[in-house]
């Protein structure tokens, strides 16, 4: 399968800059996979195509302001992204400029924290150990000097007002460089309208890694390689999806990410184990899926991994007259863009 199949001409005026505000009030189409039926919606009339007993399933990580700019002793300027916590204070780092940034260098972020860099891991990646005051907290200091890592797609500053925008209502748990921008959609008030219609609203996390925006280089679909992320799933989502799978009911992914996550936690009949594990799942068309039944989605990259999983869902064919249709209407595209309803 090449991965030129799943490329589109994308216009960049339709690429996203700001979220919609209110967040319910961004564009939503609706697919129906086994026809291909599309209909264009407001986000919040989501409502309209949800019921009573359906599972809805969120991911609530939080997204950390992973980007830091930092300079050398000898005042060279250097940018940092996190990547993952190896172990306290130790992380997994991407950087730039990368001939910067050799072992056994130190890098000053601010008075109190500075970094030395332990190894190249390669593709680009360090080990970074990070010094700070005894006594302070690492994501205390991070919380003050970090920067939110909006994607590089995005091509603007960021603002203050990022920090509450580029994360969903429903964070909780801290770890990820980048959000599960499905979720960016809900409001509290919507949430609750769908709790109180009979709606089950359970949760996943997946700490989402910037393996997300890694461009696929390889011209076969098969050859590519997922990065590993985390994830966790409560006892109480496992045995709501188990009990929804057993009853009939649809369990409804919301986000590519909670879809790898469901996925990922499930034997070959589709029974979900709760725990913590780690994930490279590379979901594309042929995946035979054992536990979705529909999924909330943005409108992602062409030739992206993400695209290749919303293909492997709802047909390769359909999906992509639906983004031809989107690009015609007008709709915008990536992380603070419209979403998609497939069912």
């Amino acid at each position: 399968m090449k991965v030129s199949d799943f490329d589109y001409t994308l216009p960049k005026e339709l690429i996203a800059k700001f979220p919609a505000e209110p967040r319910d009030s961004s564009r939503l189409m609706v697919l129906n996979r086994k026809t291909g039926e599309i209909e264009h919606r407001i986000f919040r009339d989501i409502k309209e195509y949800l019921k009573e007993g359906d599972l809805l399933v969120l991911n609530d990580t939080k997204v950390i302001p992973a980007r830091l700019y930092g300079e050398l002793p000898t005042g060279a300027k250097v940018e940092v992204l996190l990547v993952r916590q190896v172990e306290p204070g130790t992380w997994e780092v991407m950087g730039r400029p990368a001939k910067k940034l050799k072992p056994g260098r130190r890098v000053i972020f601010s008075p109190e924290l500075s970094a030395e860099v332990l190894k190249y891991l390669g593709e680009g990646r360090r080990l970074l150990k990070f010094r700070y005051p005894e006594g302070k907290e690492f994501m205390e200091i991070l919380s003050r000097i970090g920067r939110v890592p909006l994607p590089p797609y995005i091509e603007r500053e960021e603002r203050p007002e990022d920090r509450e925008k580029y994360q969903t209502v429903f964070a909780k748990k801290e770890g990820s460089v980048a959000a599960p921008t499905a979720g960016l959609h809900f409001t509290p008030e919507l949430l609750k309208e769908l709790k109180e219609m009979g709606v089950i609203i359970k949760t996943v996390t997946l700490h989402v890694g910037p393996g997300t925006f890694k461009p696929v280089k390889v011209d076969r679909v098969e050859e590519h390689r997922m990065d590993y992320e985390t994830y966790t799933v409560p006892p109480e989502t496992a045995a709501e999806v188990n009990r929804a799978k057993e009853e009939g009911r649809r369990v409804i992914a919301v986000g590519t990410t909670v879809v790898r996550t469901l996925e990922s936690a499930a034997d070959e009949e589709g029974f979900v184990e709760s725990g913590e594990g780690s994930t490279n799942l590379f979901i594309y068309p042929g995946y035979r899926f054992k536990v979705i039944d529909a999924l909330i989605t943005n409108f992602h990259l062409p030739r992206s991994t993400l695209l290749m999983l919303v293909c492997a869902f709802a047909g390769k064919e359909k999906v992509l007259n639906a983004y031809r249709e989107a690009v015609k209407e007008g709709y915008r595209f990536y992380s603070f863009g419209d979403a998609m309803f497939i069912y």
